[in-house]
């Protein structure tokens, strides 16, 4: 049972991993920078979130010539 729990515990923290790698995290570390940083102030939703992430990485040249 206590080897179960260990394996269960890795499974989550891989899963914790991959999504940082990945990004898929995102909108929660936003969301803990935010109650740090911006106290007060209402954060961005979900929605809106992504649609200002995505204006960031994509808007405006993205050349070297």
């Amino acid at each position: 049972m206590e080897s179960l729990l260990k394996v269960k515990q890795a499974g989550i923290a891989a899963w914790a991993a991959l999504r940082e790698l990945s990004g898929d995290d995102a909108f929660e570390r936003y969301l803990q920078h935010h109650a740090v940083a911006h106290p007060g102030e209402a954060p961005l939703d979900r929605t809106a979130f992504f649609r200002e992430e995505q204006k960031r990485k994509w808007d405006g040249v993205r050349r070297c010539c």
